[in-house]
């Protein structure tokens, strides 16, 4: 018991020295961070106001390493995120919004399910928007190496907004990753999209109004092409070159027109009410992440429309999943 007992305050200690030094360089970091701040036309009084209670996150850093989207398979990941019960809560949540969310349709030519789709699978309809402190979440993860450069030009952009006066600061919390609102924007999405659509002189992402609008406005601006295809899943043969098989959503590869690719899909006929000089790619999303997955299987030819969910979140899962769960909500609108 005695040899517990030390090995237990021995490591109670080291962890509260790594967890100091980690605070240290942190403070360090932050003031770096006001130099680069002000240089970019931040007010001083605005940096000093809202980041004076930013603190580092170490439960940041580990929801960073251990996302969803590098563990969990095709089939697991989109069956979590496209139940009856999330389909019946989009269902209701139309009910309940539908003037709103017609006019948004009809505005941006974005499909109402497509929005519902979305707005599911990031919060739940709302539901959960997260509760994470943003401006220490940004912090933190401007601090870490792994992606650094992108979460710095995200918090700048953020502190802008809120020097501007186009944001509330007491209003940021949200995702572990800085995403606000109820379809989960990052800063620079705000900046470039979100909407004042109820024209109160202030973007609310947690008001359905600014939100759906901004949403829209963002899918609409991106290109997406309302009543066209997302993705279909396909039998593949095996004498497909692996150079065709997209297991990255950095950027979809070899992409060719349908008809091409036709030779090596078992199940073609299934897809011959499209357009064959469409151009397609390949993806097969659980190669390179589930151990001893299958090279051929699952497989899915997508479409244009399957790239702009891409530039809204780059995982392949995500994309399949928010078009999943949109056929399903239009199944029962």
């Amino acid at each position: 018991m005695k040899k517990i007992s030390i090995f237990f305050l021995f490591f109670v200690l080291s962890f509260s020295k790594v967890f100091a030094d980690e605070n240290l360089n942190f403070n360090k970091w932050k003031n770096d961070f006001k130099i680069l701040a002000l240089s970019n036309n931040i007010s001083e009084k605005t940096f000093n106001q809202v980041m004076r209670n930013v603190k580092f996150l170490p439960n940041v850093i580990k929801y960073d390493r251990y996302q969803p989207e590098f563990y969990e398979d095709t089939k697991t990941y989109i069956s979590k995120r496209t139940s009856k019960k999330k389909v019946n809560k989009g269902k209701s949540f139309y009910n309940d919004n539908n003037k709103l969310i017609n006019k948004v349709e009809q505005k941006f030519q974005i499909e109402k399910e497509l929005l519902l789709s979305l707005m599911g699978i990031e919060t739940n309809y709302g539901t959960y928007v997260g509760k994470m402190d943003i401006l220490s979440s940004l912090s933190t993860l401007s601090f870490d190496k792994r992606r650094s450069k992108f979460f710095t030009e995200e918090l700048l952009i953020l502190l802008k907004l809120i020097d501007t006066n186009q944001i509330d600061y007491k209003t940021l919390y949200g995702s572990w990753a800085g995403a606000f609102g109820f379809f989960q924007f990052m800063p620079s999405t705000i900046k470039n999209h979100a909407i004042d659509y109820n024209n109160d002189n202030h973007i609310d992402l947690k008001n359905p109004n600014d939100a759906y609008a901004s949403a829209a406005n963002y899918l609409n601006k991106m290109g997406w092409k309302k009543n066209s295809h997302c993705f279909y899943k396909v039998d593949l043969n095996d004498k497909i070159s692996k150079k065709y098989l997209n297991v990255s959503a950095k950027r979809l590869i070899n992409k060719k027109k349908l008809r091409y690719f036709k030779k090596f899909i078992k199940d073609k006929e299934k897809l011959d009410f499209i357009d064959e000089t469409l151009k397609v790619a390949i993806i097969t999303p659980d190669k390179d992440i589930v151990p001893e997955a299958e090279t051929l299987s699952p497989a899915y030819i997508v479409f244009d429309n399957y790239e702009i969910i891409l530039k809204w979140n780059r995982s392949l899962r995500f994309a399949l999943a928010v078009c999943t769960l949109k056929n399903k909500i239009q199944n029962v609108l």
